[in-house]
């Protein structure tokens, strides 16, 4: 398609708002982190490190940390072996129910989070009868990183097809030596892209974790809401926020950068 020169234009225009509208506020946050004023004015009237110092020795902060990659973690680990399990049976095996099996796998991610938070709450207390705790966070967590394990891990077979998996196995190697040795070296780009995206969803998620932590039991996300409101935690929560961007951003570029390495190796 060939643009003319004002449409091109209009065009960036538009991207250049679009990304403005979303990134500024990020931003915004970030300066606020370094600004000198506790009241958070704007613009900054100076420059501090206090905030990043008292964010630093904040107990509560560090904790909610902790608790976040603790969960996050776990959640990732399921995820990676649910996820891969559900992928090779939906994409190598055809059986009955397979495409509403695929689609309920999926539905997790779909489906509204506070619409999720209370499912999963209803499940754990009403008919399960489990105490709130991180346990039930963990697999409320496990629930939608699934997803995306499972989608990276299913677009990947598919560009795989199974010529090599077959040709071990008339070779004489046994399902988990074809596993081994020719399916598992090509998936493990996808393994840790869906990996890393998996742990920033968990790392970053609140709406469900609200839902299904019990007393005591404090994400990173669920203490920045907590203390936000308050005059004198305003500052340490800009800095943890800002720790929260980071850690969110990392996983995620190098998610992208291995899928798009990836894509470029496969013909």
């Amino acid at each position: 398609m060939i643009l003319s020169r004002r449409v091109r234009w209009v065009l960036a225009g538009l991207t250049v708002l679009v990304l403005a509208f979303l990134y500024l506020p990020l931003l915004v946050v970030v300066v606020n982190s370094f600004n000198a004023n506790q009241a958070m004015t704007w613009p900054p009237s100076g420059f501090t490190l206090e905030w990043w110092g008292r964010a630093a020795d904040s107990v509560g902060a560090r904790d909610a940390v902790l608790t976040s990659i603790q969960v996050a973690l776990v959640a990732t680990t399921i995820a990676l072996a649910l996820g891969t399990l559900l992928s090779l049976a939906l994409q190598r095996y055809d059986f009955f129910g397979r495409s509403t099996v695929n689609l309920l796998v999926i539905l997790p991610i779909a489906l509204p989070g506070i619409i999720t938070g209370i499912a999963l709450n209803n499940a754990f207390t009403g008919i399960l009868d489990l105490r709130l705790s991180i346990f039930t966070v963990i697999v409320a967590h496990a629930t939608f990183c699934i997803v995306t394990v499972f989608n990276n891990v299913q677009a990947r077979l598919r560009r795989m097809g199974g010529n090599l998996e077959e040709a071990s196995a008339d070779l004489g190697a046994g399902v988990w030596t074809t596993f081994r040795l020719v399916t598992f070296p090509q998936l493990r780009s996808a393994l840790l892209a869906g990996g890393l995206l998996a742990f920033a969803l968990s790392f970053d998620e609140i709406i469900v974790t609200t839902f299904t932590a019990g007393a005591g039991v404090t994400t990173l996300p669920i203490w920045i809401f907590n203390n936000m409101f308050r005059p004198n935690q305003a500052p340490v929560v800009n800095v943890v926020a800002v720790v929260m961007i980071i850690v969110s951003i990392v996983p995620i570029w190098l998610a992208q950068r291995l899928s798009g390495d990836t894509e470029a190796e496969i013909p």
